[in-house]
């Protein structure tokens, strides 16, 4: 199937901009006409997405609850859980809080404390 020319594209978008509703429009000229990608494609299922190191959440909540070994809280279980889903689906969201982590390890070592 032949790409379509960015002329087509653009009179296809002006064409789904123009049957909007006024709600759907106000939303597409807050976010920006340019910025606006109608074409854009979805991602994938949240179970089927991975991480870095190629593992899904569910994998690595696995993993990390293995690796503890013992009998798992199921409110710590669940928020490690909840901690992986956010780390597949917005790692930009998770490195601030990684970073900080790694950070107050090194704070509380250095102070001869632990968590």
């Amino acid at each position: 199937m032949a790409q379509p020319t960015p002329e087509k594209i653009e009179e296809l978008k002006r064409l789904m901009y123009e049957k909007l509703s006024p709600r759907r429009r106000r939303f597409v000229d807050r976010i920006g006409y340019q910025n606006w990608d109608p074409f854009q494609l979805p991602n994938d299922p949240i179970d089927i997405r991975t991480e870095a190191t190629g593992h899904t959440s569910r994998q690595l909540t696995s993993l990390f609850m293995q690796d503890r070994g013992g009998k798992p809280d199921p409110n710590y279980q669940q928020a490690v859980s909840e901690f992986c889903l956010l780390l597949v689906g917005n790692k930009e969201k998770v490195r601030p809080v990684f970073e900080f982590c790694q950070w107050y390890g090194r704070l509380l070592e250095k102070s001869g404390k632990k968590l």
